[in-house]
């Protein structure tokens, strides 16, 4: 008989390298419940929670949620799942959220999106998003029918603020300041898989054959 051992990976990539799209498929393909950070945050500040609380004057006056407060969140989540395999997405962010991590769990894998800052500049200004419904549409490769207008209401399209070209630029460096010293630190472990291209679909090969050999390592046979 085959046993599976609770199989536990990290996600990571700079915002616009298609993380989002890579949980989907990982979570379909083999079965690993996705965690998000923005959900649980977001999740967390509706229900209004103690922590959600905290954390949402944290955002209002436009500070980072202490490290200590976000990992109390999220290792609060992990523990209703704790026989479960688990992809996380948004978390950590820094090395004190990696190390409060690492004393609970033992990451099996930490795949990182290395894509182009070009690339992904280009992505993620040419996206527009219909808001009411949430539709994303990207004028290179998913446009909408009639340009400018969503496809299903023909309502207006409207560029995010988080997607015009300056906040992005903004964002990619405050992605690299603050995320690069968890790559080393995942790096010196050990548990560090990096996957480089500009395109997802060319990508999800490499992600997707990687971790059917990690995973049937990670399976041992019992008596």
């Amino acid at each position: 008989m085959v046993l599976q051992r609770v199989f536990r990976a990290v996600i990571m990539g700079p915002p616009g390298s298609g993380k989002g799209t890579v949980s989907a498929r990982i979570t379909k393909s083999f079965g690993l419940e996705h965690i998000s950070s923005g959900d649980i945050l977001r999740a967390n500040i509706k229900a209004k929670t103690e922590l959600g609380l905290l954390m949402k004057s944290c955002i209002d006056q436009g500070q980072l949620v202490p490290d200590d407060v976000m990992s109390r969140l999220i290792l609060r989540d992990l523990r209703t799942i704790d026989q479960s395999s688990w992809l996380l997405d948004g978390f950590p962010r820094t090395v004190p959220q990696a190390e409060a991590l690492d004393d609970v769990y033992t990451v099996d894998t930490v795949i990182n999106l290395n894509v182009p800052f070009q690339t992904i500049k280009q992505r993620l200004t040419s996206r527009w998003t219909h808001l009411p419904s949430g539709r994303v549409y990207n004028i290179d490769f998913n446009p909408p029918k009639v340009p400018g207008l969503d496809d299903e209401t023909g309502e207006p399209l409207l560029q995010r603020d988080d997607d015009k070209p300056e906040t992005v630029t903004r964002r990619l460096k405050a992605y690299e300041t603050q995320t690069e010293p968890v790559l080393e630190y995942y790096r010196s472990k050990g548990v560090l898989e990096t996957f480089t291209g500009t395109e997802t679909n060319k990508i999800w090969p490499h992600i997707e054959a990687f971790l059917h050999r990690k995973l049937s390592s990670n399976s041992q046979k019992v008596a």
